[in-house]
């Protein structure tokens, strides 16, 4: 590997001790680093914040990110600022590997900001989350091709994620996406119809209600442009956007989300002081 790429890495660890969330384990190499605990919400669920010091991922560099939750906890990830991916080769292509485990009665709320792919980027994302029966995973993915206020698009390059969530060597859901740069896809109306931005929002161990489905389909904005889908899985929901705007994509899955947190946590949620207003 070229010794100008980095290899960031962050290994987290979370657990309940005398009623409040602390971090048990907060292991980092650059350019990856966290911030202290917060907490916003009470004693009880603790905000970590993930940095990315670098200002961005060019060929061969990597990130890992690993976290680990102990029984009863409740811990909100998210990171500082938009994800940036330059462009690269095919030979050497940028990576992150996100790997979560969830213990019995914990929840994991994995939100970062959104993912800015650049034209000619050759980038790679795995999650995979590991639930316990009666853990709670909850999360998104927002991602944006080029810049469109320099009017870039992705003309060349590959993006490729995976999603999959596991339980006791069951998978619970599975999601595989790849879009090559300059392809058909870009426009066709079964892909981004033109669009920049898609996203997906996850919830996984709580299974809404036919009526708590219903509600949240209401929640998409009638004047909003774009498309969003709301589909109900076999242990969870998952929610689609495709459309011009990373922003909006967060607000309809903010909004979403907090509809959602209060049946599956008890609790409002509170949104993180780092997201863009």
């Amino acid at each position: 590997m070229d010794r100008a790429s980095w290899v960031g890495e962050a290994r987290l660890s979370y657990a309940l001790e005398a009623g409040r969330c602390v971090p048990t384990q907060t292991y980092t190499r650059a350019p990856l680093r966290v911030q202290r605990p917060l907490y916003p919400e009470g004693k009880e669920l603790c905000h970590s914040v993930l940095v990315h010091t670098a200002g961005g991922l060019v060929g061969g560099d990597s990130l890992e990110v690993q976290l680990r939750v102990a029984p009863q906890a409740q811990v909100l990830v998210t990171t500082a600022a938009a994800s940036k991916v330059y462009g690269s080769s095919a030979e050497a292509p940028t990576e992150q590997r996100v790997d979560i485990a969830l213990a019995t009665g914990s929840c994991l709320e994995w939100m970062p900001q959104e993912t800015i792919v650049f034209n000619s980027a050759h980038y790679r994302q795995q999650l995979r989350v590991e639930l316990e029966p009666g853990a709670i995973w909850s999360g998104w993915e927002i991602t944006r091709f080029g810049r469109s206020a320099r009017e870039e698009t992705f003309e060349q390059g590959q993006w490729r994620s995976q999603l999959a969530v596991w339980q006791r060597e069951q998978l619970l859901w599975c999601d595989r996406q790849q879009l090559v740069g300059g392809s058909a896809p870009l426009h066709s109306p079964n892909g981004l119809a033109g669009h920049p931005v898609v996203g997906s929002f996850a919830l996984l161990g709580y299974s809404p209600t036919p009526a708590q489905i219903d509600h949240i389909r209401q929640l998409w904005p009638q004047e909003q442009a774009g498309a969003g889908g709301v589909t109900r899985l076999q242990a969870g929901l998952l929610c689609r956007y495709r459309g011009p705007s990373s922003q909006a994509a967060r607000r309809w899955f903010v909004a979403v989300w907090q509809y959602l947190r209060p049946h599956y946590l008890g609790r409002p949620g509170a949104v993180s002081r780092v997201w863009p207003r």
